[in-house]
This record gives structure tokens, C-alpha cells and sequence, in this order.
């Protein structure tokens, strides 16, 4: 029977903690997060276990996370909500229009009909009286009658649009990653035109620009330097290459094959007993929270991240295997045989801590291993003989210039009596009530004091395929790009220049580094005045570049020529600036009293880099872009520790990488490589855009140019309220008549192909500036649907007012009136959409040509074959000349003004996408006159080698839930124990010639980078 009691926190939201004690049998033990079972969670690989209730029903964690869902929606939603308000508020002013109107004539005229027209019971007898009761019923009857000027069917039409546009997402085999077998996938169908106007992309480095696939590359043991390979015939420190010969480690039988090392003499100080390298060694072989495992007779490791993984991996090639675990003891094989140490204490790593410790015995001797940050384990360092921290900060500082991760590794030796009263107090406050955190992070601080330095290691992690040519093509887009790393500052500068978001052509560098409020205002201040400093005082830029855009006068002529011109910043006139500033200063930058500072100098720079910062961090900073900026936003990351910036903002897009699925879990769009982001943003972001915005103009014409059409008539009608069409046509004409070709147009059309769109960047500009669709674009649609429907009455009144047909027949009834204006209308909305048009497909064909088909079918199967009222009407307009006549009419009014007007544009003032579609159409006409040529193949493009940096992808809780042996098994005995790259030469690319035309070439003058 179990009779113990449990004293625990109140029921909270909080997942990542849990404080609470459980006594029993007169002892107390801790419980914390990592003794909880969340609701919702299988417990696997358990035969059995005891359990306890402590919360239920709603006072689950679970439960009091599940509030309300922030719902992201474009900006565009919040535009259409606005426009949809106007179009109400318009509607009530045209009832109200035509109540008064309807009340005049009532009185004036319409009383001297009423033997004609005869008004109804509840109507007073009186002229004024019945007029006005008259007037008032006809407001609600106009009501219902142009109520189709607003768009209900809008949003419904929107949403398909989008889910298809998700699909065209998902079906991209381009974003299709073949190694992971990992395709992109939209895992929101309300943001794809949002993709098309981001303007700040926030990215974590580690495992989004790099591989995050660690290598041990470099090491220093005892101020000795370790891993450069130098060349035997130069002898000169080289790079390796795929002929390298690396070091053979075949004497070991637990070798790794794959396992690469270029540096012979690190091998032979482990082989001739070098007690520095040994100590080295077994710190990695003992210091981590990985698991061993037995595969197919092979040793394996389950590693929580892939920096453990690689350090592990190390100690293994070098002779110190790490062999088994249990939750009380460790076991490794070095060059003496095989050590168990035992277990005492696991100080786990936490983004705060930036370390782990583990608290071992042996043989009678306590000692503590520790490995964590250099700045953090520098502060916490002994009585450490100076030469050797001076070495090590050395190949420190040499290890972050090449883009290597580092970390620092040390030991102290503990007395058991000192041990044992701190494991006292280690219990007494893992078991508190009260501050439990706080209580035991003084006493990590207390025990990882005094430490003695070892060394320290230096990981490589790659960049990713293409990740330069990606960001140099989205920085030519317009797009702005801040990376928050947990790397240092050398590290992150390196990596930087070497994904080509630094840059030899820039005018300078500024790195905000102070410790205190005054430290980081006065470097925040110095660096207003450099960027507002004059351009004749300006130091010159490095080097010129190239830009896909045309200045004239100190202003970028945008892509679509909307009246909007981008200012070109008198910083990037001189090269542009960047911005580095570290987690430390970041504190004090986030303040209310700098956030603003902060904010006007990282926006005039043209890169960003945030180091050492927390995920809290990332998340504030995303939040001050969008709170200040009113800009689109969006973050990448693939790790835990990017979640709270991915849902912070407006677009959050995750990687599948090492690091988990928690970040592609919380995103709204994941890919399986950096590199992807361009097409997502440059080819499917803008095309939603530009696809939307299309429909969106074209669906608020057509609905204006229907609708107002029974206004018009109202004039001649005494503002009865009859309306002009029939009430199928009313009912149907959104739904059959022309719905399909727009939604044709906004999911298939396309103003560039795809590579076009990678190729010239500032296609994108448009959407960086809402050109395509705004207030005033709207205005412009609805104005053409204002005069569209004036005409298509105007013409087809004056041409059948009393008209008659050659046989004497009367052509000029209400219904053959409306089925002709009807049918014009249905005409000339096609009209216009195969205008609007730029990309045909068989789908566009068949919705176009058989909306036209549907509405012949409809209107005669209706009519004939459901005894319609409008019977016959058609048949007898289309037997006239008049019929045949106004609808020729109509259309060359309506549509040669719009010819016109897009000529004249196209031909005198192009934009650049006119200049790519007239590119687009060269190319293929020269593409047919060289089909029978023999074409040499493009030049081959080199390979460029690049390295990473360190940041900590480690979590918190592994340490305790080793120890706690959960996630143990009964140990076995092992039977054996793109475009173009700004650093690449234009030769390389195949369409650089045809390049020229839309490039100019930047002066320290007057033009300035695109």
C-alpha cells in the first residue's frame, strides 16, 4: 500500500518545469519535469510502473496550455476586411440614394399612375405619406438587389485558391530534397502571398546555413595545437582535399570508418601515454549524455545533439571508447583496459548554464569533468599557469576565424568530505518548495569553481549546398537577412563572409559589444554618426558591384512602375554597413529606453548578426521589427530553440534537419534545406502574390461592372427596384459564369517562368511595397467596373430604345433588354480576363471557353427546358443585326482604351518583368531559328569549401533522466568491442551574356546595390 504524500507546485501552463516533493517511508525525494508524465504521452519500453494522479481534468498542464490560437493572417486579409467594410458602407449609400430618388418620384410622378401602378394595402392613400412608406420599403428591396456588390463569394474563392497554391507548394519536385527524402510541404494554407512580401528574414546558423553534420576537426591540449595538415612537400599548413591521406586508425578495432583525422602527431601523443591527450580524451569519453547501443554487432550512439555525437565519436577513434551506462555508473575502454567510473552527479547543460558537468569516482578519487563556453569556463578557471590560457585563447581565436565550434574543456579534483556536504545541500535544495532553480543553480556555481584547464575542441559544421548563392539573391531581392546565432562573435563574423552575408565591397563592420547600458548607448550612438556621416567624408567602398535594377536621380524604378520608388539609403550608396552584436549587449539593446536606437541603426545596415543570444532573445528581436517596422517578417530555424522565433514571426518556416521535427512542427512551411528558401520566396511567394492580387483586382471589377448595372437601370425603372437580369443569371453568374476562368488565373498564371524569377531578383520589389495590390489598385478596379457597367447599359439602351426588327417586331421589351446586356456582360468579363492572362495553360482554355459554353447551356436548358421567364429572349436578339452589333461595339469600347493604355506602358516606361516577358519571347524565337545547332556545353562550375562555427544545440534534462534510469536497457556484452555566386566568375553561369541588358553597373557616384 502506498502511503506517502506529495507537495507540488498549484496547477500551471508552465511544461519545461515542475517543482515538487514526494515523502515516503521518512525520506523525501525530488520531483521534477523529468518525473512527470504529461496527458497525451505514452510511456514505451516499460514493462510496468506505479503512478500517481497529481493533476486532472482541466488543471493539466496540457489543458492550461490550451488557450486561444493566435491566428496569423496576411496582410492582405486585414486589407479586404477594410475594403469589404467600404463596399457595405457604398451599398448602404446607394439604397439610400435610391430610397430618396424612389420617394421623389412617387410623389412627382408615380401617384398619377396609380390606376396603372396601383399602391398596396398598407400604403396611406396621401401623396407624401405613401411616397415615403413606399421609399422606405424600397431600401431593403434595393438592399437585396445589389447586394451582390459585395463579394460573400470572395473569401470562399480566396481559400481555394490557397489550398491549391499549398499544393503547387508540395508538389514542387525542385524543393524536393532526394537524400532525406523530404519533400516541402505548406502546412498552412493562409500565408502563400505573404511569402511574396516578406521583407525580414531572421535565421539561426546551426543546422539552417550549416549542415549541422559536426566533424572533430582541430583541437588544443595543454596549449598544444592539433589538426592542421601540413603539406610534405611544401611544408606548409594546407587544406585537405579528397586525395588527402588521413590518419590510419586501423590498429583500432572500435574505430570508425568514416572517421577522418589529418594530424599524425595527436595519434602518437595518445600512443606514447601523453598524460595531457589521455585526460583530454577521457573527459570526452565520460562528459556527455549520450547512450550505446549494439546494432547488427557494432557499436552505435544515440546522441541528443550532434556536437556529442562528434566529440564522443573523437575520443573513440583515439582509443578512449565509451562502452556502457547504467544509471549509477559509466563505462569506457582506454589504452590501460576497461574503467568503470561511478556515477555521483549529472550537472546538466541549459542555454543559461552554457555547460555541462559530470561528478564522477574511481578508484577512491571524486573528480568533476566540465565542459562548456570558453567565456563561460574562463570566468570559473583556477590558478591555471597563464602561458596556457594565454595558448589556448590563441587557438580559440584560430579555431573561430576558420568557422569552427568551439568549447573548452576542464576538470576539477573534489574532496569526499566537501562532496558529501554539497550533496547534502544538493538534496536539500532539489527537494525545496521553494526557489528550487535558483538554490540549485548557486550550487553549480559553487562546485564548478577552481577548475583546471584542459584544452579545447574544435568541431566543423558545413555550410549547406548553395546557401551563398541564396542569400546573395535574396539580399538582390530587396529582403533583409539577420542571423541569431548562439556562435561568438569571431565565429559569427567568419561564417558571415563566408555564406557571402558579409562582404569585401562593405563600407564597415560595426560590432556592439558593451557590458552595461552606457557602454552599449554610446556604441550605438557611434554608430548613428558613421551612418549618417556625409558621403564625401565616407571612406570609399572596396569594390563595385552589379545591380539588376535601373537608378535614376537616387531612386530604384521598381519592377511594376505603380508610382512607388525605393529610396536608396545613403549608407548603401557607400557600400552599406553591417551589424554584430553580442547576447551580452543585446540585454541592454532590447531595453525600452534603446530598442529604438538599436532598431534605426540595425535597419540601415544591410546585415545583421546577433551572437551568443538566447531563444528568448531571438524571439524579442523579431517581435521589435515587427512592432516598429510593420513589416513581413519571417524566421528559419530546425531546432527547439528556434520555436519561439518561428511563432513570433508572421511567416515561421522550419527545416527537417538533425536537431528534431519541434521546429518543423511549429512552422508554417518546412523544407529540408536552406538553399529551398529562394524558390519558396522568389518563385511561389511572389507568384502567390502576384497571382492573388490578379484575382483580387479582377473579381472586384467584374462583381462592380454586374452589380451596377441595376442601379442604371434604375433610373429608367422609377427606383422600383426591378431589377434588370433575370434571377437565374443574378444567381449563378458568380458561381458558373466567372468563377472558373479567374480561378484558373490566380492558380496557374504567371508573368516570368521560374528560373527568370531566380535569375532577376528584383521581380520581387513589388511585393516589398504592396504595388500590386492596395487602396488604390482597388479604386482603379472598381472605377473600370464603375464604367464597364455604364457602358455595357449605355450602348445597348440607346441601340434597342424602341427599336424595332425588319419584320416589325418590338426588340426593345425588359427581357430581351436584359438577356442582351446579360450576354454582353458575360462577353465582356471574359474579355478582360483572357487580357489579364499572361500564362496559358489547357486549364485556362477550358475554363475560359467553356464558362462562355456553360452560359449558353444554362440560359437555354433554364429557359426551355424549366420554362424559365425569359424564354426565347436570347433567340429572338440574336436573330438581329442590332444584337450582333452593340455586342461588337461594346467590346472595342471597353477594350481598346485598355490596349491602349498596356501598349503605351509597355512600350515607353516597361518594368522589369515587361523586360523579362520581351526577353522570354526573343529566347524563344532564337531558340527555334538554333534548333538544329550543335551547342557547346556551359563551363564547370568549382566547388567552394566553407566551415561553420559553434553554437550549442544541447538541452536540458538528459543529465537527470541518465540518472534516474528511465531510459536504460539491460546492458549485452558487444561480441567485439544556382544564378551565379558573387565570388564566382560570370563565365560560369551559361546565361551571363543575356544578363547584361538588365544590369548596370554601380559608381561610388551615384548608384547604389540593389
Amino acid at each position: 500500500m502506498f502511503d506517502g504524500e506529495i507537495v507540488c507546485e498549484p496547477p500551471n501552463n508552465n511544461l519545461n518545469k515542475f517543482e515538487g516533493t514526494l515523502s515516503w517511508n521518512n525520506k523525501k525525494y525530488a520531483l521534477d519535469n523529468d518525473k512527470i508524465l504529461l496527458r497525451g504521452c505514452v510511456l514505451r519500453n516499460t514493462q510496468w510502473c506505479y503512478g500517481v494522479v497529481v493533476f486532472a481534468g482541466r488543471e493539466t498542464k496540457l489543458m492550461q496550455n490550451s488557450g486561444k490560437t493566435k491566428f496569423k493572417r496576411t496582410s492582405i486579409d486585414r486589407l479586404l476586411n477594410y475594403i469589404i467594410l467600404g463596399i457595405v458602407f457604398f451599398l448602404l449609400l446607394m439604397c439610400l440614394f435610391c430610397t430618396i430618388a424612389c420617394g421623389i418620384w412617387e410623389t412627382v410622378t408615380g401617384q398619377h399612375f396609380r390606376v396603372y401602378l396601383p399602391w398596396d394595402a398598407l400604403v396611406p392613400d396621401d401623396p407624401a405619406g405613401g411616397a415615403t412608406v413606399i421609399a422606405l420599403l424600397v431600401f431593403f428591396s434595393y438592399a437585396i438587389a445589389l447586394n451582390t456588390v459585395v463579394p460573400i463569394s470572395l473569401y470562399v474563392s480566396v481559400e481555394v485558391i490557397r489550398l491549391m497554391q499549398s499544393f503547387l507548394i508540395n508538389w514542387d519536385l525542385q524543393m524536393y530534397y532526394e537524400k532525406t527524402d523530404t519533400p516541402a510541404k505548406a502546412r498552412t494554407t493562409t500565408l502563400n502571398e505573404e511569402l511574396g512580401q516578406v521583407q525580414y528574414i531572421f535565421s539561426d546558423k546551426t543546422g539552417t546555413l550549416t549542415q549541422n553534420i559536426m566533424l572533430f576537426n582541430k583541437c588544443s591540449i595543454a596549449g598544444k595545437c592539433y589538426g592542421d595538415y601540413i603539406d610534405p612537400i611544401i611544408g606548409e599548413v594546407t587544406e585537405p582535399n579528397e586525395y588527402t591521406k588521413p590518419v590510419d586508425f586501423s590498429a583500432n578495432a572500435m574505430a570508425e570508418e568514416s572517421f577522418r583525422f589529418y594530424d599524425q602527431t595527436l595519434l602518437d601523443a595518445v600512443r606514447s601515454g601523453d598524460e595531457d591527450a589521455h585526460m583530454f580524451f577521457r573527459l570526452l569519453a565520460l562528459c556527455h549524455t549520450v547512450m550505446p547501443e549494439e546494432k547488427n554487432g557494432k557499436l552505435k550512439y544515440q546522441a541528443q545533439s550532434p556536437d556529442e555525437d562528434a566529440l564522443v565519436s573523437a575520443a573513440r577513434n583515439f582509443g578512449f571508447i565509451f562502452l556502457a551506462r547504467t544509471p549509477n555508473s559509466i563505462t569506457i575502454r582506454g589504452p590501460g583496459g576497461d574503467e568503470e567510473h561511478e556515477v555521483l552527479c549529472i550537472l546538466d547543460f541549459n542555454n543559461v548554464r552554457k555547460r555541462m558537468s559530470v561528478i564522477l569516482r574511481r578508484a577512491g578519487r571524486i573528480r568533476l569533468y566540465c565542459k562548456g563556453a570558453d567565456n563561460v569556463l574562463f570566468e570559473r578557471m583556477g590558478p591555471t599557469e597563464p602561458e596556457l590560457k594565454s595558448r589556448t585563447e590563441e587557438h580559440l581565436q584560430k579555431f573561430a576565424g576558420e568557422g569552427l565550434r568551439t568549447l573548452v574543456l576542464a576538470y576539477k579534483e573534489l574532496d569526499e568530505a566537501y562532496y558529501e556536504d554539497w550533496k547534502l545541500r544538493h538534496h536539500e535544495a532539489s527537494t525545496s518548495m521553494v526557489q528550487r532553480e535558483e538554490q540549485l543553480d548557486t550550487l553549480y556555481e559553487e562546485i564548478e569553481r577552481d577548475l583546471m584547464l584542459i584544452g579545447a575542441t574544435a568541431i566543423e559544421d558545413k555550410l549547406q549546398d548553395g546557401v551563398p548563392h541564396t542569400i546573395a539573391n535574396l539580399m538582390l531581392a530587396g529582403l533583409r537577412l539577420w542571423v541569431l546565432t548562439g556562435d561568438k562573435q569571431e565565429t559569427a563574423i567568419n561564417i558571415g563572409y563566408s555564406c557571402q552575408l558579409l562582404t569585401d565591397d562593405l563600407q564597415d563592420v560595426f560590432v556592439v559589444e558593451g557590458h552595461s547600458m552606457q557602454e552599449v548607448e554610446t556604441e550605438l550612438n557611434s554608430c548613428l554618426d558613421e551612418l549618417n556621416r556625409p558621403a564625401a567624408d565616407a571612406k570609399p567602398a572596396h569594390k563595385q558591384s552589379l545591380s539588376v535594377v535601373t537608378f535614376r536621380g537616387g531612386t530604384v524604378h521598381t519592377d511594376e512602375g505603380y508610382g512607388h520608388d525605393t529610396p536608396v539609403e545613403e549608407s548603401e550608396r557607400r557600400g552599406g554597413y553591417a551589424l554584430v552584436i553580442n547576447g551580452h549587449s543585446l540585454i541592454w539593446a532590447l531595453t525600452s529606453k534603446l530598442e529604438r536606437q538599436f532598431l534605426e541603426v540595425a535597419c540601415q545596415c544591410k546585415a545583421v548578426i546577433c551572437c551568443r543570444v538566447t531563444p528568448l532573445q531571438k524571439a524579442l528581436v523579431v517581435e521589435l521589427v515587427k512592432k516598429y517596422k510593420k513589416a513581413v517578417t519571417l524566421s528559419i530555424g530546425d531546432g527547439a530553440n528556434d520555436v519561439s522565433m518561428i511563432k513570433t514571426a508572421h511567416i515561421g518556416v522550419g527545416i527537417s534537419g538533425q536537431e528534431g521535427l519541434q521546429a518543423v512542427l511549429s512552422s508554417d512551411y518546412s523544407i529540408a534545406q536552406f538553399r529551398y528558401l529562394e524558390r519558396l520566396l522568389l518563385v511561389h511567394g511572389r507568384w502567390s502574390y502576384y497571382r492573388m492580387c490578379k484575382f483580387l483586382r479582377y473579381f472586384f471589377y467584374k462583381n462592380f461592372a454586374f452589380t451596377l448595372c441595376h442601379f442604371w437601370y434604375s433610373f429608367f425603372c422609377g427606383f422600383s427596384a426591378q431589377t434588370i437580369f433575370d434571377p437565374m443569371f443574378i444567381a449563378v453568374y458568380n458561381l458558373f459564369y466567372t468563377s472558373m476562368p479567374v480561378l484558373a488565373l490566380a492558380v496557374f498564371d504567371q508573368d516570368v517562368k521560374d528560373r527568370h524569377s531566380l535569375t532577376y531578383p528584383k521581380l520581387y520589389t513589388p511585393g516589398l511595397l504592396n504595388a500590386f495590390f492596395n487602396k488604390a489598385e482597388f479604386f482603379k478596379a472598381a472605377l473600370y467596373g464603375f464604367f464597364t457597367s455604364l457602358v455595357l447599359f449605355v450602348v445597348p439602351y440607346g441601340t434597342y430604345r424602341d427599336a424595332l426588327s425588319p419584320n416589325g417586331y418590338v426588340i426593345s421589351d425588359h427581357q430581351l433588354f436584359g438577356a442582351v446586356v446579360a450576354t454582353i456582360l458575360v462577353v465582356v468579363v471574359t474579355t478582360q480576363i483572357c487580357l489579364d492572362t499572361a500564362y496559358w495553360t489547357a486549364w485556362n482554355h477550358v475554363c475560359v471557353w467553356g464558362s462562355l459554353l456553360a452560359y449558353v447551356v444554362l440560359h437555354f436548358v433554364y429557359n426551355y427546358g424549366m420554362g424559365g421567364p425569359y424564354v426565347g429572349s436570347l433567340c429572338m436578339a440574336m436573330k438581329e443585326a442590332n444584337f450582333w452589333f452593340t455586342a461588337v461595339l461594346t467590346v472595342i469600347v471597353l477594350t481598346v482604351p485598355v490596349l491602349a493604355w498596356r501598349f503605351y506602358f509597355v512600350d515607353l516606361h516597361p518594368t522589369l518583368s515587361d523586360l523579362v516577358r520581351r526577353k522570354q519571347r526573343e529566347d524563344k524565337a532564337q531558340k527555334r531559328r538554333l534548333d538544329d545547332i550543335q551547342r557547346t556545353p556551359s563551363a564547370r562550375r568549382r566547388g567552394r569549401s566553407v566551415r561553420s562555427g559553434y553554437a550549442f544545440a544541447h538541452q536540458e534534462g538528459f543529465g537527470r533522466l541518465i540518472t534516474s534510469g528511465k531510459m536504460m536497457r539491460r546492458p549485452a556484452p558487444l561480441a567485439s568491442l544556382s544564378m551565379f555566386s558573387l565570388g564566382r566568375s560570370e563565365a560560369a553561369s551559361p546565361r551571363a551574356e543575356t544578363q547584361v541588358t538588365f544590369y548596370t553597373e554601380r559608381s561610388s557616384s551615384g548608384a547604389a546595390d540593389g
